[in-house]
């Protein structure tokens, strides 16, 4: 079965246990090291693989538009800064599903910056995404808490990272966009675990700020495990864009989801309850009722 089955939707599916498998030594490292140093040993291996493929190729580019290249950077950093924060509080797959939210908001951000139109398809997800953020955060008397709020924005800071690239692509060579996102992944860290010990950091703000603390003995091979399964699951995924339609890699991408909750419960997480399940299904939906309008085809 697996022999037959289409190359590009297998790779999908490699990538998209990668990443969970990433996400669980992330989560497991996060209970040792603070999210800002987890997220610098994530883009490291990045920034070092990428350097050497710019180094072997040069870049072939136009470029001229070096903030929206920092813009797309610094977004992709702080949302997945928060991801590697909220890890460590809620269950992994909940986390990832917040994390999945970037196509309801690549939708809103693409109509209001690039004007694109909003397919019937694309406003009825909108709506069933919310709902499904709703389940999924079970918000007690009304309000989002604090880990729920870091898990939307971690899906709109993708987002907005995802809208910026449909710009850049016409300027810039793809891996200036990937190290510009791998670039300030490494070295914002580094400046925020400097800065640290200088600055009075309030409850709000906690997850951005933190002292390097060095890591010991297994840690050392879960912060390494954190950025090889990330780089893997990058590779395996842009092979996968490249052999199959995008409408299918990108509906495959969801099992990430699945896979998130099976090792997160692995880890020790819960197991979810009904309303929690139905939200995440809901946000599955919404993201293949998005990818419609682009078809399947």
């Amino acid at each position: 079965m697996i022999k037959n089955m289409d190359r590009g939707i297998l790779l999908m599916l490699l990538a998209s246990l990668s990443f969970a498998v990433m996400g669980g030594f992330a989560k497991v490292v996060s209970q040792a090291l603070p999210p800002v140093e987890v997220t610098f040993f994530r883009n490291i291996f990045g920034v070092i693989l990428v350097g050497i493929a710019i180094y072997k190729v040069p870049l072939k580019q136009i470029g001229g538009k070096p903030f929206l290249l920092i813009f797309r950077g610094s977004m992709g950093f702080a949302a997945l800064l928060a991801y590697f924060y909220i890890m460590a509080y809620i269950p992994l797959g909940e986390a990832v599903t917040y994390n999945k939210t970037s196509p309801i908001f690549v939708a809103i951000f693409a109509y209001l910056f690039l004007n694109e139109k909003l397919h019937k398809s694309a406003l009825l997800a909108i709506i069933i995404g919310f709902i499904g953020i709703v389940l999924v955060a079970q918000p007690q008397g009304g309000t989002f808490d604090k880990y729920d709020i870091l898990g939307i924005f971690s899906g709109m800071g993708a987002a907005l990272a995802y809208t910026s690239i449909r710009e850049l692509r016409k300027y810039y060579d793809t891996r200036a966009i990937v190290m510009s996102f791998m670039g300030v992944g490494t070295v914002a860290p580094l400046l925020l675990m400097l800065i640290t010990p200088y600055v009075n950091v309030s409850e709000e703000f906690d997850w951005m700020f933190a002292a390097f603390v060095m890591p010991q003995g297994i840690e050392w091979g879960y912060v390494i495990a954190v950025g090889i399964f990330a780089t893997i699951s990058q590779l395996l995924m842009t092979k996968a864009y490249e052999l199959t339609k995008a409408g299918i890699v990108g509906t495959i991408s969801y099992s990430n989801i699945v896979f998130a909750v099976v090792i997160g419960i692995m880890l020790g997480d819960p197991i979810p309850d009904i309303w929690t399940v139905l939200g995440i299904i809901l946000v599955i939906l919404s993201g293949l009722l998005v990818a419609l309008p682009k078809g399947l085809k």
